[in-house]
């Protein structure tokens, strides 16, 4: 069985991202035959309709990497109770033109950890109304809400706690069984 080949979009641009640290954890937690792969955007201009037609370099990466991955995982923090405007830049830029969409079909599986309390639990929810939108199947369960406290991560930049990175193992085969599904059922289909 060939490997399961997955873009992760981190919605924070910022060096030390509590989410850029979640996101190289997990791509070392994943079953074997999942490979999560970032996919950077931090170059991508601001979505303008009118250059749909000749679309910048950055873009036309982007959308190719996103066309190759068989799933998406968005690994996002919370802005001002919704997704930062670079993700949903991003994600804007994937679905266009109309008709054109790398999103479409694809599924996707949504986390995130907070210094807050709540976890990342608002901006998910915007973050999977939009996907409904462009067609993702979404892994509803388990939900992902991480709280950043210190030590949540090692000096080596791995989770520290032997329940949370249970959970995420066990998140990520979920996900991972939900791809592979959906996959068999597109196969099968064509």
């Amino acid at each position: 069985m060939s490997d399961i080949r997955i873009a992760v979009l981190v919605g924070s641009l910022r060096n030390d991202s509590f989410n850029g640290q979640l996101a190289r954890a997990m791509a070392k937690l994943a079953p074997d035959g999942l490979v999560l792969e970032q996919v950077r955007f931090d170059d991508l201009p601001h979505y303008n309709q009118d250059d749909d037609g000749r679309p910048t370099e950055p873009v036309r990466r982007f959308k190719t990497q996103l066309a190759a991955a068989q799933g998406v995982v968005f690994v996002t923090p919370e802005y001002n109770r919704s997704i930062p405007g670079v993700l949903k830049n991003a994600i804007d830029h994937g679905s266009r033109p109309y008709g054109q969409s790398v999103w479409a079909g694809k599924p996707a599986g949504v986390l995130g950890i907070s210094v807050g309390a709540m976890g990342t639990s608002m901006a998910q929810q915007h973050l999977r109304n939009i996907l409904a939108y462009l067609d993702m199947p979404t892994l509803g369960q388990p939900e992902v809400y991480l709280q950043q406290k210190h030590g949540f991560f090692t000096d080596a930049g791995d989770i520290a706690a032997d329940d949370t990175k249970q959970f995420l193992q066990k998140w990520l085969e979920t996900y991972a069984a939900r791809v592979r599904e959906h996959n068999d059922r597109t196969i099968v289909k064509t």
